[in-house]
């Protein structure tokens, strides 16, 4: 019954850990952010999309073989996830990434290639968004041996299309490859 206890307290202690690092987070994200907002950009849209709830024909590719339905998005959050967890408004990132304008386009690119986005394009036609591009990268080695490499290409087209390429290669499992493309209807 020891046991069952100190386990209990193992988690305990787990999960107070892992609230107190979201509240600092939340403390941090309210800071003015020097970039642009993926984050809250896409969570506006996957609210205003949960409201609209569109018709999607969405295609799933897993190691070329495809798979195509029209569906209705249950949950527009996690739908969009992977553009969201691209954002790069972190305080210890600020000094982290180039930043180009011209003529409607906004370019974010990584200094340090060690991070995993390593570039964002975005498109506005004045306040408006045309389009987003992300491109994330992980390389990890060990000891000169590498142990996994994942590559991902984001594309998101507000009320037209969302696609999410993804090439991931292990030293164990192989290489495989998805590609999730929502088209809207």
């Amino acid at each position: 019954m020891f046991w069952y206890k100190r386990y209990l307290a193992v988690i305990a202690g787990f999960l107070l850990l892992c609230n107190l690092s979201c509240k600092r987070d939340k403390l941090t994200s309210t800071a003015t952010t020097k970039f642009f907002d993926l984050k809250g950009y896409f969570s506006g849209e996957a609210a205003r999309l949960a409201k609209s709830n569109p018709e999607i024909n969405k295609t799933a590719v897993y190691n070329k073989q495809p798979e195509t339905q029209r569906v209705h998005i249950v949950n527009w959050t996690n739908e969009l996830s992977m553009f969201s967890e691209s954002d790069i408004n972190k305080p210890a990132w600020k000094a982290s990434y180039d930043v180009q304008s011209s003529e409607g386009f906004i370019t974010y690119k990584a200094r340090d290639p060690e991070l995993k986005t390593q570039d964002i394009v975005i498109k506005k036609d004045g306040d408006k968004i045309k389009w987003v591009f992300i491109y994330n990268h992980v390389r990890r080695t060990l000891f000169n041996v590498l142990l996994y490499e994942t590559k991902e290409t984001l594309n998101y087209f507000p009320d037209s299309l969302y696609q999410v390429q993804k090439r991931q290669a292990t030293r164990v499992l192989g290489i495989n490859s998805y590609n999730v493309k929502g088209l809207f209807n």
